[in-house]
């Protein structure tokens, strides 16, 4: 008997699995724990994952105009607000399943809604996906930073070896400190992102962006997310930095090109910081679960 479904796919190379929520099948349900959570998304003794979308409510006939309820877990067996690339991906399994069609719809995350669309799918498994992300807010309170506690100046703390790193700290649903610099290496993420995104000034963590405008309309950006590390792409990512370099003035709001190591976004910002993220999303694999290795889930959750 196969255990739980799982459907995978990735924009850009950050890659998502959806699984849907169990609906009084005892076989296809697993816990969501933070053991299990890290054992599905092993890249060698699990499946292997960036991050893990579940749907709440898997009905096959959805009520069009309700929205689709989501919750969404880092491969650490966190669960956090929003991703881009994973809701893009969710958006690539509802039109896969016949859940949604050309227009716009809506899910629920984090207790926010968010409302997207699948502009194309084409043969092979490529869709062209956008996601209204809502206003972005640039202030402390908005991520969750104590300001007070700051030890180098406003929006700025004290690296041992850096010194100074200053950040703009921008929330698109979740928080991001993106730090502007000419220096993208690995070098300096390795150094600037385990930093930022644990230090404790940050309530909840941060993700971390370096950042460097590449001229009109386009900006270059290396990543360290929360719950993950370096990535090659980010959606929510990609929106922080063009927020980012919008509310400084470094870009006019309008259409902005993010470029990562794994591609490039397009990203939307008007000039109240309204946002708006496009790209592609690659579907990969549908499967299942084996109950053996559901068993051995069910045996992590376990208490004790």
């Amino acid at each position: 008997m196969a255990g739980p479904g799982f459907y995978r796919a990735h924009g850009l190379g950050n890659d998502y699995l959806v699984f849907e929520a169990a609906d009084g099948d005892e076989d296809s349900a697993w816990p969501l724990s933070a053991r299990a959570i890290q054992a599905v998304c092993h890249r060698l003794t699990g499946l292997g994952s960036d991050g893990i979308v579940v749907l709440m409510d898997p009905d096959p006939d959805p009520d069009p105009d309700e929205p689709f309820l989501l919750r969404m877990f880092n491969p650490d067996g966190s669960e956090f607000e929003r991703s881009g690339n994973g809701l893009r991906v969710l958006a690539a399994y509802l039109r896969r399943t016949g859940r949604v069609g050309q227009g716009p719809f809506q899910v629920r995350s984090g207790g926010s809604l968010i409302r997207m669309q699948v502009h194309t799918a084409a043969p092979g498994g490529h869709f062209d996906i956008s996601v209204e992300m809502g206003r972005a807010r640039t202030s402390a309170e908005a991520v969750g930073f104590d300001a007070e506690s700051g030890d180098a100046g406003p929006f700025t703390l004290y690296h041992p070896e850096r010194g100074p790193v200053a950040f703009q700290p921008v929330s698109v649903g979740n928080p991001h400190a993106v730090v502007f610099s000419d220096d993208l290496s690995e070098s300096m993420l390795h150094a600037v992102g385990p930093f930022l995104c644990t230090h404790p000034t940050f309530a909840r963590g941060t993700n971390v962006q370096l950042a460097q405008v590449q001229g009109s309309g386009r900006v270059e950006i290396a990543i360290w997310e929360r719950g993950v590390g370096p990535t090659t792409a980010s959606g929510t990512s990609s929106c922080a930095a063009a927020v980012a370099a919008v509310h400084q003035g470094r870009l006019d709001p309008g259409p902005i090109e993010v470029l990562m190591a794994g591609g490039t976004l397009q990203v939307e910002v008007s000039a109240d910081l309204e946002v708006t993220l496009r790209g592609p999303v690659q579907e990969v694999a549908r499967g299942a679960l084996l109950p053996g290795f559901v068993d051995t889930l069910a045996e992590k959750a376990a208490p004790g």
